[in-house]
């Protein structure tokens, strides 16, 4: 379903001559082949839409790193170009939750797999994973994972 949504941007972006658009776009899909092709050398199937949210927020990070390191090289039109990378990747992700939603569905999750402890953290974000992928930074919930369940 996202495969083909992202096909039919990157045709409406060829039709609107949209090349910072396009190009971004191009990416996804390499960057999206390569992960099957990588997961079908290992005899897994091809990525599920969970499995490409979680690439596309890999993508995001990755850009919002570089965002980060020409800014402070004073680099201002590289900065500007992953920014606008950014943009066109985030659209293909849910909405995002707010850090009370977050807080709200980590307390859930722990009282659902009746978790106890840190060594329970890896259930934890498993389950979190498995229901919002996409949704959540998830390395912002692994720190208050470990402080909730640290006590």
């Amino acid at each position: 379903m996202l495969r083909d949504d992202i096909n039919t941007a990157v045709k409406e972006a060829m039709k609107a001559k949209d090349e910072r658009k396009l190009s971004t776009l191009r990416m996804v899909n390499s960057t999206i082949k390569n992960a099957d092709i990588d997961a079908r050398g290992q005899g897994k199937p091809p990525l599920s839409d969970a499995d490409l949210l979680g690439l596309l927020q890999k993508m995001i990070k990755q850009r919002q790193e570089s965002v980060e390191l020409y800014d402070k090289g004073g680099r201002a039109e590289l900065a500007d170009q992953e920014r606008a990378e950014i943009a066109v990747i985030s659209a293909y992700l849910p909405k995002q939750m707010s850090d009370d939603d977050v807080k709200a569905a980590i307390s859930a999750i722990i009282a659902e797999t009746n978790a106890a402890g840190i060594k329970d953290m890896g259930k934890v974000i498993g389950a979190l994973k498995a229901k919002y992928a996409g949704q959540m930074d998830f390395g912002k919930a692994s720190g208050l994972v470990k402080a909730a369940l640290a006590g």
